[in-house]
C-alpha cells in the first residue's frame, strides 16, 4: 500500500472533523478517577473507559471514521477487513449503521463469543469468512478479495483515517479534565491509539508525558524505536490478543517514534493479576489489552507520586473461558503457582507422607498428574502446588530433596513446562 511509505502525521482540525464524524456512534466515554488506585499510588489516577463503548472497544472511532469516508463508488463496492477481535467489531457495526456490504475475514478457531458478537452488530450487511489458523491467514485472504473485487480494505491501524478517528480519545481527555495532566498510558498494539492520541497531547498538552505499554512477549514497537525502523518480530506470545502484533503500523511507527515519551513492556502474568483485581475489586471487566495501561503503573510508582494520571482503558472484550488460564498466569507471575516432577516410592503412604512431612500447613496441590510407572522403586508424578508466599518455595524444595520426593523443577523450563502442563 503506498500509504505505508510515506510520513504522515495528523492534524488537530483533522481529528476534530473526525469528532464530528463518529458522534452519533461513539460515545464520550467516562474518565473515571479510581480511588482504590489513586491511594495506592498516591496519585489522581484516571481510567478513560473506552471499555464502555457498544462494541466495548475504541476500535469503533476509527473504523466508523475510515468508512464514513469513502467515495459513493468504493461504499458500493463494499468493505474487507480481517480481525478476530475488537476492530471486527467495530467495522460491523460501521458497515450496518451507514448500510455497506462488508465482507470480514477471520481465523477459524476464534471463539463463537466473538463471531456472535460480530454477526450481531453487522446483522445482513456482514459476511464473514473464517480462513486458516492465524491473523496473517486471515489477513492475506483478506487482500486477496480486495484485489480481485475491487474492494476497499480496512486496516485495524495502519490507516490515515483510522488513526483520525482513534485520535477523538485525546480531545475528550483534554476536555473532560481541564488541569494539567502529567501522565497518559495507552497500550500499542498495532500502533493506531498511540499515534492518535500522542499527535493530540504533543499539540495541545505538550508537557504531558505520553508512555506506551506493550506486552513482554510481544514488543513490536519498543524494539522498533530501538532499532529506528519499523521491524518485524519473528515470533510473538499472543496471549495479549488486541495488543501482540509482529509488526506495528508503518504510519504509526513514524509518528510515535516522534511523540511517545517512552515504550515500555509488562509482563502477560502482571496483566492478568491486573484482570483479576479490577473485576474482584472493582467490578470492571476488561481484556487483557485493556488491563495493560493500568499494569505498567507499579513500574512507575515513585514517578507518578502527586501527579494527575490517565491510563486509557482499551476494551472489554474477555472471553469468560479465558479466565483459567488468567488466574493461572498471575499465580505463576506471583511465584504462587510452581510445577515439579515428584518421584514417589513404590510403596503404600508414599503420597500421605509427601502432604504431612514436605508440603506445609498453607500449600495446596492444584495438578496432579501420576505418570506410568517406569521402574520398581520410583514413580513420577507432575504435581502442581499453589503456595501463600513466594518466600515458601526454598523451604518447600528444601523438604523435597531432604524426602528424596524431588525430581525437577518445571517452572524454568519454559519448553518442558508447555508440553507437559
Amino acid at each position: 500500500m503506498n500509504q505505508e511509505k510515506k510520513t504522515y502525521f495528523p492534524s488537530i482540525d483533522s481529528v476534530k472533523a473526525a469528532a464530528k464524524t463518529i458522534k452519533k456512534v461513539s460515545l464520550v466515554t467516562p474518565l473515571s478517577l479510581s480511588l482504590r488506585y489513586s491511594k495506592q499510588y498516591d496519585a489522581n489516577i484516571f481510567l478513560k473507559r473506552e471499555d464502555l463503548q457498544q462494541v466495548r472497544s475504541y476500535k469503533i472511532r476509527g473504523a466508523y471514521n475510515k468508512i464514513s469516508s469513502l467515495t459513493s463508488d468504493e461504499s458500493k463496492s463494499g468493505v474487507v477487513c480481517a480481525s478476530a477481535g475488537n476492530h471486527a467489531q467495530g467495522v460491523a457495526l460501521s458497515c450496518k449503521l451507514l448500510q455497506i456490504k462488508g465482507t470480514i475475514f477471520m481465523p477459524a478457531p476464534t471463539p463463537n463469543q466473538k463471531l456472535e458478537q460480530v454477526k450481531m452488530f453487522g446483522e445482513n450487511f456482514i459476511e464473514i469468512k473464517l480462513v486458516g489458523d492465524t491473523f496473517d491467514d486471515a489477513y492475506h485472504a483478506a487482500m486477496l478479495e480486495c484485489e480481485s473485487l475491487d474492494k476497499t480494505f480496512i486496516h485495524p491501524f495502519n490507516d490515515e483515517k483510522v488513526i483520525e478517528g482513534q485520535a477523538t480519545i485525546g480531545l475528550e481527555i483534554l476536555e473532560q479534565f481541564k488541569e494539567p495532566i502529567d501522565y497518559v498510558f495507552v497500550a500499542v498494539g498495532g500502533g493506531g491509539l498511540a499515534a492518535g492520541l500522542s499527535t493530540v497531547f504533543k499539540t495541545l498538552s505538550p508537557n504531558t508525558k505520553i508512555i506506551g505499554v506493550e506486552p513482554e512477549g510481544a514488543p513490536s514497537m519498543t524494539t522498533s524505536i530501538k532499532n529506528n525502523k519499523n521491524t518485524t518480530l519473528q515470533s510473538i506470545e499472543k496471549f495479549i490478543d488486541g495488543a501482540a502484533v509482529k509488526r506495528v503500523g508503518d504510519l504509526n511507527f513514524e509518528i510515535c517514534k516522534k511523540n511517545l515519551d517512552a515504550m515500555i513492556t509488562v509482563p502477560e502474568g502482571k496483566v492478568c493479576q491486573t484482570i483479576l483485581d479490577l473485576y474482584n475489586r472493582d467490578a470492571i471487566v476488561v481484556e487483557p489489552a485493556g488491563a495493560l495501561s493500568i499494569s505498567v503503573l507499579d513500574f512507575y510508582a515513585k514517578e507518578i507520586k502527586g501527579k494527575n494520571v490517565v491510563c486509557v482503558v482499551s476494551g472489554s472484550n474477555n472471553d469468560i473461558t479465558r479466565t483459567p488460564e488468567i488466574k493461572e498466569r498471575a499465580l505463576l507471575y506471583a511465584n504462587l503457582k510452581h510445577y515439579f516432577i515428584i518421584k514417589f516410592p513404590q510403596r503404600a503412604g508414599a503420597l500421605k507422607d509427601f502432604v504431612i512431612h514436605v508440603l506445609g500447613k498453607n500449600d495446596d496441590i492444584t495438578y496432579f498428574q501420576y505418570a506410568k510407572k517406569t521402574n520398581r522403586e520410583n514413580g513420577s508424578a507432575l504435581v502442581g502446588i499453589q503456595l501463600k508466599s513466594a518466600l515458601d518455595l526454598e523451604p518447600l524444595i528444601s523438604k523435597m530433596k531432604a524426602q528424596n520426593f524431588y525430581g525437577d523443577y518445571l517452572n524454568d523450563k519454559p519448553d518442558l513446562f508447555q508440553f507437559l502442563v
